[in-house]
């Protein structure tokens, strides 16, 4: 990014967001403000390590951040900025200052960060475990029509009336072949897709965009967003693909599709072995809008390349983060925010992050299933 673009692009931020209240979330989701420390840039007076429900975070200095001194941190500073329209008690007063940064410098960025804030190295609470595993994921796109044509006749539905949290509801098998489950959800249409392994892809990113024809033939496109879930649990139908000896298989829908192309008669097996079904809701999508990826359960926009999705019990939503994994996808040493969460996103040292949008982010989230260790960056 050249300076001058730099400077357009942190402007543009700062008028986006330096009118929003800053809010916080629930007290469960952010630790206590560490106690005691310092300002010291290096090894000193360190504070005793954190404890959290299903992590431990152990104080460091900054040499320990692989590439540190290398990453471009101005382009971090959008999913920072994002982050200060709702912020974890913590952070939040120091969201005046982010905010002032995001047309610095990066090494103006850099200073700040060394001198307001501590980092911790996570750990798992049984045997100090610091690696894990990083995955990815996307936004993807796909074409749709608002009612049911020849080609297009997989629908997309909102939620259903009487949907209840934490209660089980219709799995995935039974919405397909229940005409009570299919009657539930008459009218609940947001539009219609031509394949069942997009839909399923839909589900299983958690929100998409699509590119809808209208009634009256003309086109525009929208985002669907994650409202509800049938409270079902989550199996991957990528692992249920290999028990059935399938050699090439990914979250790349074009492999899903392959081996349903090669076996037509089992589709439904296929489909079905995800017993959890997903509900959208739709939102317009703005200019602006579409210059950043779908909101995230923190409740802020996710930045490509720099959000990522968490155990909120081993790392509160709005926390950054130093994330460091070494490949083979790629090599990754970078800011990033802790900005989502996932069915599957379990344990201390695990997450998923955000790629982007459309069918090149979704290759490299389809591929990437690497070794993660992760930092905490902590309000001093």
């Amino acid at each position: 990014m050249t300076k001058g673009l730099q400077w357009l692009v942190g402007l543009a931020i700062v008028a986006t967001l330096a009118g929003c209240s800053v809010g916080t979330l629930q007290p469960d989701a952010a630790p206590a403000a560490v106690p005691g420390a310092s300002p010291q840039r290096e090894l000193g007076p360190l504070t005793g390590s954190l404890s959290h429900p299903k992590s431990k975070w152990v104080p460091v200095p900054w040499s320990e951040l692989p590439g540190f001194s290398e990453d471009a941190l101005h382009e971090g500073w959008v999913a920072m900025v994002a982050n200060c329209a709702r912020p974890n008690a913590a952070f939040a007063p120091l969201c005046r200052e982010v905010r002032q940064l995001a047309l610095a410098e990066t090494e103006e960025q850099r200073e700040w960060m060394q001198q307001r804030l501590q980092p911790y190295r996570v750990e798992s609470l049984a045997g100090g475990q610091s690696e894990g595993k990083l995955t990815s994921y996307y936004e993807p796109v796909f074409d749709a029509s608002r009612r049911p044509t020849a080609t297009h006749t997989v629908p997309l539905y909102q939620a259903p009336a009487g949907l209840v949290a934490r209660r089980p509801w219709y799995t995935r098998q039974e919405i397909d072949t229940l005409p009570q489950a299919q009657a539930a959800l008459r009218g609940r249409e947001i539009a219609w897709l031509a394949d069942p392994i997009d839909v399923l892809m839909l589900h299983i990113q958690g929100s998409g965009r699509l590119r809808i024809t209208e009634a009256d033939g003309s086109q525009r496109t929208v985002r669907v967003a994650f409202a509800a879930t049938n409270e079902q649990p989550y199996k991957s139908v990528q692992q249920w693909l290999v028990s059935q000896g399938a050699t090439k298989v990914s979250l790349w829908p074009e492999d899903t599709k392959l081996w349903a192309a090669q076996n037509p008669q089992r589709l439904s097996q296929l489909l079905w072995s995800n017993p959890r079904y997903v509900f959208f809701r739709e939102e317009p999508l703005s200019e602006t809008d579409a210059a950043s990826g779908p909101v995230g359960a923190q409740g802020v926009p996710l930045t490509a390349g720099r959000s990522i999705a968490v155990d909120r019990e081993s790392i509160p939503y709005g926390t950054p983060v130093w994330l460091a994994s070494p490949g083979p996808v790629v090599p990754l040493a970078k800011l990033v925010v802790a900005q989502d969460t996932g069915s599957a996103i379990v344990g201390a040292v695990r997450a998923d992050y955000f790629a982007g949008t459309g069918a090149e982010a979704g290759r490299l989230a389809a591929r990437m299933n690497q070794p993660l260790r992760l930092w905490v960056l902590w309000p001093k």
